[in-house]
């Protein structure tokens, strides 16, 4: 009985409570922040690049104001507004969450510290363990990345306190693409590293306001040259990579160089580090 009167002392009485209003609000709530997810999107698909990654940036932000809009007005319609009663929901709430929904939580948490410091956004690039893709959604909970591959890969907030996240362009435009050529060793580098510098620079999809470099070691298997360059957009990379690496192959036959071919060895046993699947990447 006293667990009973206790409820019902924190509870407002059951005339005072505006049922319809506060299911009147969630479903409002719920339209507004599904809303400001779609309309944003669509949206940023009419807008110049730069204006899309800020616009899309706005949406975790506007979603969360509008949860919290909703708490603030539902909670004292439903709770009598006493310093008592708020220690006790208080109290009685973090018990429960600690033990039934530690995980969720944590990963609700992350996803505060997520919008607030910001290490992914909508429009970034990004890779968590072995997932590549752009952030699609930024929610409470999880995060939403489109890969290379178009799959949709839900990942907990949670991640944060676990895994290495890598941020591909941080809320720029665009990213740098590494393309990856191999070479047998015998050949002239200064002449292909110049060659290949030429095909960078003679890409459509190549913004020309940022550097172009290309990188020259010496693997076991031959000779890897990296063009590093940037695309117009961070979603031109995939196209981007491709002309580098037809063009490029194509220059390089033209100066008569060989590409490494596979063979088995010890470098190529599985776990073994930057093992070339072929003569171009």
């Amino acid at each position: 009985m006293n667990g009973a009167e206790g409820l019902l002392d924190v509870v407002r009485d059951v005339s005072e409570i505006p049922f319809l209003r506060i299911v009147a609000v969630l479903l409002l709530g719920f339209l507004a922040a599904r809303g400001v997810s779609v309309g944003f999107a669509r949206l940023g698909e009419r807008v110049p690049a730069a204006v899309r990654v800020r616009l899309l940036q706005a949406v975790p932000l506007a979603r969360l104001a509008i949860a919290l809009a909703v708490i603030v007005y539902v909670v004292p319609r439903v709770v009598a507004p006493t310093p008592q009663n708020l220690i006790a929901i208080v109290g009685a709430a973090g018990i429960a969450i600690g033990f039934a929904l530690k995980d969720y939580v944590g990963s609700l948490v992350a996803g505060v510290v997520a919008i607030t410091e910001a290490p992914y956004r909508q429009g970034d690039w990004i890779r968590i363990g072995s997932h590549y893709g752009e952030v699609r959604s930024v929610g409470l909970r999880a995060i939403e990345v489109v890969t290379l591959d178009d799959d949709v890969v839900t990942i907990p907030h949670g991640v944060l306190w676990t895994d290495d996240i890598a941020n591909a362009n941080d809320g720029a435009r665009t990213l740098m693409v590494v393309t990856d050529l191999w070479l047998a060793p015998d050949h002239d580098a200064g002449a292909v590293r110049r060659r290949l510098q030429e095909v960078a620079w003679t890409s459509p999809w190549l913004d020309v306001r940022r550097p172009v470099a290309v990188v020259v070691r010496e693997d076991p298997w031959g000779t890897r040259y990296q063009i590093k360059a940037y695309p117009l957009e961070a979603r031109d990379q995939v196209p981007f990579r491709s002309d580098l690496v037809t063009r490029g192959k194509a220059a390089l036959r033209a100066l008569e160089v060989r590409f490494v071919e596979r063979r088995p060895s010890a470098a190529d046993a599985p776990g073994a580090p930057d093992a070339p699947s072929g003569g171009a990447g």
